[in-house]
């Protein structure tokens, strides 16, 4: 079967068993989105192990710069007197400032992987309103963004490289011409 089949069968059903865990046994404390963009991440970024690493390396560090920026954003009170558009958009073109200028370091050089953690880091703040505070932003548990996006990318990341290897193994040998 050709490669192309192969991973649809892969992704697909893995796919569909990363839904249901993530939606019933591991209910609440992952987030299939992530899961999903790491994965497709990891697809775009190669779907071998280098792109297993990077994916992990930049999603992370992504996750970490935009929860610096989420941590200023809510610490420091400029929103008072410059307004909060303002305010989160110095912070945010700072620390995106630093996301791509770390393209120079060889393990933060996929910046698009950087890019995925912090928008899926803001996205999880933004659309769950107890997780944008600084108690939150500091407690030890999964509504804290620093750690349940990245268990979420991780695994995500996890599955992308188990498609391609399953994938791997669906796709037939062809016989060798001379």
């Amino acid at each position: 079967m050709s490669l192309l089949v192969a991973l649809s069968i892969s992704i697909s059903v893995l796919g569909g068993i990363a839904t249901w865990a993530f939606l019933s046994a591991w209910s609440g404390p992952v987030l299939i989105w992530a899961a999903f963009v790491a994965w497709g991440c990891f697809y775009h970024s190669g779907g071998d192990e280098a792109a297993l690493k990077n994916t992990l390396v930049g999603n992370l560090f992504g996750v970490v710069c935009a929860w610096v920026a989420a941590l200023v954003i809510l610490s420091i009170p400029m929103a008072a007197t410059l307004t909060l558009p303002v305010w989160a958009g110095i912070v945010v073109a700072a620390t995106v400032l630093v996301v791509v200028l770390a393209a120079h370091i060889p393990a933060f050089a996929v910046i698009p992987a950087s890019v995925y953690g912090y928008a899926s880091t803001f996205a999880f703040l933004l659309q769950t309103p107890q997780a944008l505070s600084v108690d939150s932003m500091t407690a030890v548990n999964f509504g804290n963004a620093l750690l349940i996006v990245p268990v979420s990318m991780i695994l995500g990341a996890l599955f992308g490289y188990a498609s391609a290897k399953i994938g791997g193994v669906l796709v037939s040998k062809q016989p060798a011409t001379a």
